[in-house]
């Protein structure tokens, strides 16, 4: 039995003491195991929901996309699923209630990857991955384990998850929701920990009275290029979250992957 079969047979076993019982572990855990952001969720009716991830990625992309789809999907409350994208990858513009994936040359700006979510009041209505071919295309990333890392942890961004240490000089914690200089390790952060998947289920462990997971036909918005304020920054000082505010508890929340100095 794969590790998806195996925590969706869990679930049904013990799905009235998850909760507890992960939220004891975690806390009696490493404090880099609580890694939410912000409370930001998908509103959902039932556990397990479903995100449509958008492929608008080219074929060296496709197989990391389709990696993090089944990565995220061993997820208690969490499927994803992998459907053609119908956005241009250089504008990458949202489309409510799925994720759109990107990958284009974006330019030598600095940074490998960028998660975006649309958020009204603490809800994510759509969510958007831009990987960055001015990098990718360098010897010095145009490696599996750098496109595995970056492409796991910005569409992990999307589900409300932030990262779990922030120090590039750090060991490795074995997850891509981790920051690295050496993502091949080891332990390898090419995909999601025991950790991630924990965070999930205490990110998701209410429902709500709506949903916000429709996904639509057509690009719904246009792409947030400016990303208004950063509120957080790197051990460098870059900022790597920013918040662009749309309207009243609207806002457009970006995390920026800065390539390692």
């Amino acid at each position: 039995m794969g590790g998806g079969q195996m925590r969706k047979l869990e679930s049904r076993l013990w799905a009235g003491a998850a909760v507890v019982g992960l939220a004891a572990t975690l806390w009696a855990g490493p404090a880099s195991a609580t890694h939410s952001w912000n409370s930001y969720h998908w509103a959902r009716t039932a556990n397990p929901f479903t995100i449509a991830l958008g492929d608008n990625v080219s074929a060296v992309w496709d197989p990391y996309l389709r990696q993090a789809s089944t990565d995220w999907t061993n997820s208690l409350v969490l499927n994803t699923v992998v459907r053609a994208g119908n956005s241009d990858p250089r504008k990458c513009r949202p489309t409510a209630g799925m994720v759109q994936v990107c990958n284009a040359s974006y330019g030598r700006n600095g940074w490998l990857g960028i998660a975006q979510i649309w958020i009204t009041g603490s809800h994510i209505t759509q969510g958007t991955v831009k990987l960055n071919d001015s990098y990718f295309n360098l010897a010095t990333y145009n490696k599996p384990e750098w496109r595995a890392l970056v492409a796991c942890q910005e569409i992990g961004h999307t589900f409300g998850l932030d990262h779990q240490d922030e120090n590039n000089t750090n060991p490795n914690l074995g997850s891509c929701m981790d920051y690295s200089s050496k993502p091949l390790g080891p332990p390898s952060n090419e995909h999601p920990n025991d950790h991630d998947y924990d965070e999930l289920v205490l990110i998701y462990n209410h429902l709500d009275s709506s949903t916000t997971i429709t996904p639509s036909l057509v690009a719904s918005a246009p792409a947030a290029d400016d990303w208004g304020k950063a509120i957080r920054f790197t051990r460098e000082g870059k900022g790597r979250v920013f918040v662009k505010y749309l309207g009243p508890n609207q806002q457009v929340v970006s995390f920026v992957t800065w390539a390692p100095e």
